[in-house]
C-alpha cells in the first residue's frame, strides 16, 4: 500500500483525534503522526511520566496535544472523557484505540481465569467502551473514522495464546459488526492486525528475537493516519494486516 504524503499545510482542516493508549509503544507513534500533520490529539494515558515524554517528543507541536488520564475499560469514565472532548472542540473526527495487553505461553487448562478476564478487558472491552461512546458523537455530525488495533493473532491462533487470540478475534468481529451497523452514516470503522511490534518493551521481553523483521510503530502509524483520512473514504469494515514479512 502506497500512502499519500500528508503535511500541516495540506488542504484538509485539522482533525480532532482521540488516541487511546496514546503514550504507549504504538500509541506514541500514532499521536506524533497526527500531530505532525497539524491535528489536535487527545491522548489517553495512565502514567504521568509517559505523557511528559510524549510532550517532549512532540516538540513545537505540543500545543496541539492534550492528555486525558482515564481507564478506557471503565465505560462511565470513557463516556465522560468523550463528552468533554466534544464539548471543548465541537466535534470528534477520529478515534484510534491502541490499548491492549498480551499473555501467552500458558496452556488453556493452566491459565488463571483472572488473566483471561484481563485479556478480554484490555483487548475487547476497551474497544467496545470507546467505540460506542465515540459513535454517539460522530452520528450527530454525520462523519468520523474509527481504527481499532487488533492483532495477527486474531486469525493466527498459536499454542499457549488462547486468551489473547480469543480477545483479539472478538475485537475484529466487534468492529466488523459495528461497520455493518454504520453503513451509510458517514462513519468508517476498520481494524489493523500487527504482529510483534518493534517496541522497547517487546525487545526487552524477547532479547534474542530478530528485531529487524518486526514492523516499526512509525510505519503502522502511517497506515492508521491514512485510514482516518479522506483519502481512505472507500475503506470500511476492513481488517488490514500490518506485519510485513514477520
Amino acid at each position: 500500500m502506497t500512502l499519500p504524503a500528508t503535511s500541516p499545510g495540506a488542504s484538509s482542516p485539522p482533525k480532532v483525534v482521540i488516541v487511546a493508549g496514546g503514550t504507549g509503544g504504538l500509541g506514541r507513534a500514532v499521536s506524533l503522526a497526527f500531530l505532525e500533520q497539524g491535528d489536535r490529539v487527545i491522548a489517553t494515558y495512565r502514567k504521568q511520566e509517559e505523557l511528559e515524554a510524549l510532550k517532549a517528543a512532540a516538540g513545537l507541536n505540543d500545543s496541539s496535544l492534550e492528555g486525558s488520564r482515564v481507564d478506557v475499560t471503565d465505560e462511565a469514565a470513557v463516556n465522560q472523557m468523550i463528552e468533554a472532548v466534544v464539548a471543548r472542540h465541537g466535534r470528534l473526527d477520529a478515534l484510534v484505540n491502541t490499548v491492549g495487553g498480551y499473555a501467552g505461553g500458558i496452556k488453556l487448562w493452566e491459565l488463571d481465569t483472572e488473566v483471561f478476564d484481563r485479556m478480554l478487558a484490555l483487548n475487547l472491552h476497551s474497544g467496545y467502551a470507546l467505540a460506542r461512546a465515540a459513535v454517539r458523537a460522530m452520528l450527530k455530525q454525520g462523519s468520523g473514522a474509527i481504527v481499532n488495533v487488533a492483532a495477527k493473532a486474531a486469525f493466527d491462533h498459536g499454542a499457549g495464546a488462547g486468551a489473547y487470540s480469543a480477545s483479539k478475534a472478538a475485537a475484529v468481529a466487534l468492529m466488523d459488526s459495528l461497520a455493518a451497523d454504520l453503513k451509510g452514516t458517514g462513519i468508517r470503522v476498520n481494524s489493523i492486525l500487527p504482529s510483534i511490534i518493534d517496541t522497547e518493551a517487546n525487545r526487552k521481553a524477547m532479547p534474542n528475537a530478530d528485531f529487524l523483521r518486526w514492523p516499526k510503530p512509525e510505519a503502522i502509524a502511517r497506515v492508521i493516519v491514512y485510514l482516518c483520512s479522506d483519502a481512505a473514504a472507500v475503506i470500511h469494515g476492513a481488517a488490514i494486516p500490518v506485519y510485513g514479512d514477520s
